[in-house]
């Protein structure tokens, strides 16, 4: 019996979510599943098959995303109501996403080689990479029958020219440590560029955004006919807009005021880790959490916000975003097929959509009122928020953006059933 089910995993630091698809051109969800608060105790886990959902505190112990990968695969596994996933047996490939790819340019096959070569890469992304390989590492050792596909969230901006991606310092340097500008969340980019390309009727290569993944980890993105041009993250994720709990752009010398520890290891890094105590005050311990006490930004996105921080964490945002929107927008030439925000925060905050549109009206967006404040339905992959169809007015779109779908659709057109 055929093989009829690939499973893609999306871990971060404090959360492993897995997706089960069908083996077929183009996959559907079989079933989805979480744990959350593997960082903040007690964990909790919810998973959905069709119209069933269950959530459920755990009362095992979760400490890694490891612990959390086995527990999400024995109760999906487990589960009478899956009955397309009896057994490991059933999967075809297992997609992992990985935040920082190094100089691969595309999706990778583990094997010993390619391996290896991933274990090199968490020196260079301690921070980003070590959950996602956690789970690597368990699939190989588990299910060594199941074919593990990496996806890398720097592979889409492997179209970055030399200028963008050239740090100007000693290049002998950078070049042995590799230090240049790779760029992130690429596998959500594909998905958007994709999907508004199709909703346009337009050719991916002939399509030009400028998009926006806004979550607790966010960034901006120039896509010229297909090909990112531009991207506000950098050598790491760190760089570029502000998120929950990272700085973002900051002068390079702020940190070393800040302590005089910055260089040496954290109390946070491992023998697996190592990482510095800047990276963990600059990717942990700074943000809109350290304004306003949350990392919840609906409470910070309001009408009227409970304090000045709330609103300085609010204004912090939209001057970031707009200031990349200026630059992009010229880099493209003004030839852009449309604004799109994306993202938990991207898709939700009608209010930061408002306040950055505004900003950028002398650019030609504006938005219908009532469409924004309705933002997409469960089911709308692409919804255009432009305020009319005049044709000097340049569109604006939400995209419900889908980087575990992506995997699985990327993963058959170039290892299944899609494989020229």
């Amino acid at each position: 019996m055929p093989r009829k089910s690939i499973l893609s995993v999306n871990a971060g630091s404090s959360s492993v979510k897995i997706t089960f698809y069908t083996y077929t051109q183009t996959p559907s969800v079989i079933a989805t599943a979480q744990v959350s608060g593997i960082t903040a105790p007690p964990a909790k886990l919810k998973y959905s098959v069709g119209e069933k959902e269950k959530k459920e505190e755990l009362k095992e112990k979760v400490s890694s995303g490891q612990d959390a990968f086995k527990l999400l695969l024995d109760r999906c596994i487990n589960d009478p109501d899956l009955k397309d996933v009896a057994s490991p047996d059933d999967l075809a490939y297992i997609c992992h996403r990985v935040v920082h790819g190094g100089d691969f340019e595309g999706a990778v096959v583990i094997n010993e080689e390619t391996y290896h070569q991933l274990e090199e890469l968490e020196d260079l992304a301690p921070l980003h990479n070590f959950s996602a390989l956690e789970i690597v590492r368990l699939c190989k050792k588990e299910l060594p029958n199941v074919q593990s596909i990496t996806f890398f969230d720097s592979s889409f901006h492997k179209t970055l020219p030399p200028y963008v991606t050239t740090y100007p310092i000693d290049q002998e340097t950078a070049k042995r440590n590799k230090l240049r500008k790779y760029g992130f969340h690429g596998i959500s980019y594909s998905f958007i560029l994709r999907s508004v390309a199709e909703y346009l009727k337009k050719p991916v290569e002939k399509t030009s955004l400028i998009a926006l993944h806004i979550g607790s980890g966010a960034s901006i993105c120039a896509i010229k006919d297909g090909r990112s041009v531009d991207t506000s993250m950098g050598l790491t994720p760190l760089a570029g807009l502000p998120g929950a709990t990272r700085s973002g752009d900051i002068d390079p010398s702020l940190v070393f005021h800040y302590t005089s520890e910055a260089g040496k290891l954290s109390p946070a890094s491992t023998k697996e880790m190592h990482i510095s105590t800047a990276e963990e005050i600059l990717n942990k311990k700074s943000g809109w959490k350290v304004l306003t006490g949350t990392t919840d930004f609906s409470q910070i996105a309001v009408e009227n916000p409970p304090s000045e921080q709330h609103k300085l964490a609010f204004d912090i945002l939209v001057d970031r975003i707009v200031g990349y929107i200026g630059n992009y927008f010229v880099k493209l030439d003004g030839q852009v097929d449309g604004l799109v925000f994306a993202g938990g925060i991207g898709e939700k905050s009608a209010l930061l959509r408002k306040a950055i549109v505004e900003k950028t009206r002398c650019l030609g967006f504006a938005v219908d009122s009532e469409k924004n404040e309705k933002g997409p339905g469960e089911d709308e992959t692409v919804v255009d928020i432009t305020a009319s169809s005049k044709s000097d007015e340049r569109r604006v779109f939400i995209c419900q953006t889908d980087e575990q779908f992506e995997m699985a659709f990327n993963c058959i057109q170039t290892q299944g059933l899609g494989k020229k």
